[in-house]
């Protein structure tokens, strides 16, 4: 394993690779064969439609270049349920983190390099993406890159900078981009561009995006993402009514609203409608019933004239005829109608003498409310709301234009479905409102959505409340707010025990941290002699950092092998025949899991012995030992991936041959880092 993340440039290399072959020549991409494919299709002249900006050549060399950071998880910062109450949090164990069942997600970090982070393990796998980038206003700070030419590694040294409590520093990190910069644009675009591209690559192919935005970059906003997502799956501008009242000491237009921009994946997305309110309700009421169930009256004529439509209804209770109203015609033709008579769906009053009138059928319409691009206050909540929520929370949290929640359930209502387990990704997560709707929303209709929340870990003010008491980044408080509505639902629940019966609500979540791999990285461009070359080789005799934990290490390498975060993950035993003074058997000789019920398990030189499994042995990880028993046990659980570290065979180059040489017989993909 390389230990690095997704490379964007060769996978889409080898995309089009495997849709195109004919393209590719000794494996690199001919660019006389794609002219000679396409014909005319493809422009290679200057001038044409394009979006252009400083630095946007710049923003794709950041894009592309992958990443060796992993995640590491934090068990004593994470809300387990079922586990330990909020009074004591700080005593879950790395056990109760890996065994709760909990699937939801906070990670603290750097957005861009996390998004590359989880690549791998949730390349098309998330539903609905919501994101309240910053927009640009000129006060609003935001991060992007400004130094393109220097190394990797100075540039991984210079977005972790940190204060010496271990919190990142506001200047360097977070940048200011005065509108006086003649890069004003360009900047925000440079920020935005590779972090869209990274999200399309994590959404289902029916999966869909909503972005919030204002004036000052809407116009582009909706460039790039015609550009990264195809103006073909642009889906709406919606207009969101944000206030209820608007100023009256400003110099020009009050502003009221902001916008959402909605981009589908592909065209497999199908938006779900919206459910009728009352008062719609009330003006469709299906009071009338026969055998074929609810109706209620409907005209039987449109505005559409057409002269085959326009003919006259007889009454067969009274022989009088009818003819449309001037300017109208019939719904249909003349024997559509006459069958519908025969079958008894047209209507002619209450005493069978008035004009034809179609029955329209409760069980023959949608139900449910196709959305408009316009969305008013009353109806999902407006800044004031949004405020008047946090700050039920928090004494005064350093948000000026915060999202209610009853805004977010409406995307959620119209883009995810309750029982399908969708992920719902928002990796500009502020105060967490995404979340809160996500755990509202399954609360309302029993869902079981999941929400990865990604937030830095931005300082808030010292002399703020909100920092006294105890929140001392914006991502505190996010993992606060989870926290206090996960306790809310739970107080529910104790005082209504028949509230979510059926168990399914996906309460708790799993902190994770943007950190530094676990494992030395080889750095073939720093060496240009042969005593670099020499200090390299003698510095990876020992893979692992100094200071490693086990159990970041497994985190990182099933990241990196493709695998959630979220997967199911047990430590396993080696069964029968035991070694090194006996073990814990499991049931028909397998191996068992190691929980708070399992005997003690064996140990060789006070470390654990045995391997940890992955979502039913589709994966397994070795990190403790290798040797024949342990290789044996690990090919009779059939896995489908094994991972190990090569730094386990030092010393015995026979069992590593032969180890791979077994896995190979077995079909088993096997590998060392």
């Amino acid at each position: 394993m390389d230990g690095e993340s997704l490379d964007i440039k060769q996978d889409r290399l080898q995309r089009l690779k495997e849709l195109c072959p004919e393209l590719f020549a000794e494996g690199q991409l001919d660019w006389e064969k794609l002219k000679a494919a396409f014909g005319e299709d493809i422009n290679f002249a200057n001038e044409r439609y394009v979006l252009n900006w400083a630095g946007k050549s710049d923003a794709f060399k950041i894009l592309q270049q992958p990443t060796t950071a992993t995640l590491k998880p934090v068990p004593e910062e994470s809300y387990l349920t079922p586990g330990p109450s909020l009074e004591r949090e700080g005593s879950n164990s790395m056990n109760d983190f890996i065994n709760s069942p909990t699937e939801n997600l906070f990670i603290e970090g750097e957005n861009l390099e996390v998004l590359k982070v989880l690549q791998k393990a949730y390349y098309g796998k998330v539903k609905c993406i919501d994101i309240d980038p910053p927009y640009n206003t000129g006060s609003d700070s935001f991060i992007y890159p400004d130094k393109f030419s220097e190394k990797k590694e100075d540039y991984l040294k210079r977005i972790g900078d940190k204060d010496e409590e271990g919190f990142l520093m506001k200047e360097g990190l977070f940048r200011k981009n005065s509108k006086d910069s003649g890069h004003y644009h360009s900047n925000w675009l440079s920020m935005m561009y590779p972090r869209l591209f990274l999200a399309k690559n994590l959404l289902r192919d029916d999966g869909v995006i909503f972005v919030h935005i204002d004036d000052n970059e809407v116009h582009n906003l909706r460039m790039v993402m015609n550009e990264i997502f195809g103006e073909e799956n642009f889906l709406a501008c919606v207009i969101w009514h944000k206030k209820y009242a608007a100023s009256n000491d400003v110099k020009g237009f009050a502003d009221v609203h902001d916008y959402i921009l909605v981009f589908q994946k592909s065209s497999l997305f199908r938006r779900n409608l919206l459910p009728r309110t009352d008062k719609q309700d009330s003006l469709y009421k299906y009071d009338s019933k026969d055998s074929m169930g609810l109706w209620r009256p409907d005209n039987l004529t449109v505005k559409t004239f057409s002269e085959a439509y326009y003919y006259e209804i007889i009454n067969p209770n009274t022989g009088q005829s009818f003819l449309p109203t001037k300017g109208r015609c019939w719904l249909t033709n003349k024997a559509t109608v006459e069958k519908w008579i025969l079958e008894g769906r047209v209507f002619f009053g209450q005493d069978g003498k008035g004009a034809p009138q179609l029955k329209r059928y409760l069980k023959e319409v949608q139900q449910g409310v196709v959305p408009i691009t316009y969305w008013s206050y009353d109806e999902v909540g407006h800044n004031d709301e949004a405020r008047k929520e946090i700050k039920s929370l928090f004494e005064d949290p350093p948000f000026d234009t915060p999202k209610p929640t009853r805004l977010i359930k409406r995307m959620l209502e119209l883009s995810t479905q309750s029982a399908n387990g969708d992920i719902i990704l928002d990796f500009f997560g502020g105060s967490a409102t995404t979340a809160d709707a996500v755990l509202q929303k399954n609360k309302e209709d029993g869902g079981n959505r999941k929400f990865i929340i990604v937030q830095m870990p931005e300082p808030c003010d010292e002399d703020s409340e909100t920092y006294k008491a105890g929140c001392k980044t914006i991502a505190d408080i996010g993992k606060e707010r989870i926290r206090r509505v996960i306790q809310k639902i739970e107080k529910e629940k104790a005082e209504k025990p028949d509230l979510f019966a059926d168990g399914k609500l996906n309460l708790g979540f799993k902190v994770f941290k943007l950190s530094a791999s676990s494992f030395k990285i080889w750095r073939g461009a720093e060496i240009d002699s042969e005593e670099k070359l020499i200090e390299q080789l003698d510095a990876f005799t020992e893979p692992i950092k100094p200071g490693a934990e086990k159990q970041n290490m497994l985190y990182e390498l099933m990241l990196k092998a493709g695998y959630e975060l979220t997967s199911k993950v047990e430590y396993m035993t080696i069964s029968s025949p035991p070694i090194l003074g006996g073990v814990a058997e499991g049931r028909g000789g397998k191996p068992a899991l190691i929980s708070s019920t399992t005997p003690t398990p064996p140990y060789q030189g006070g470390e654990l012995i045995g391997f940890y499994s992955i979502n039913n042995n589709e994966l397994i990880i070795a990190l403790d030992v290798m040797n024949e028993k342990l290789i044996e046990q690990i090919i009779a659980a059939k896995p489908q991936k094994v991972i190990t570290l090569d730094s386990l065979f030092t010393g015995n180059d026979q069992l590593k041959t032969n180890t791979v040489l077994q896995m190979r017989d077995a079909g088993i993909d096997f590998k060392t880092i």
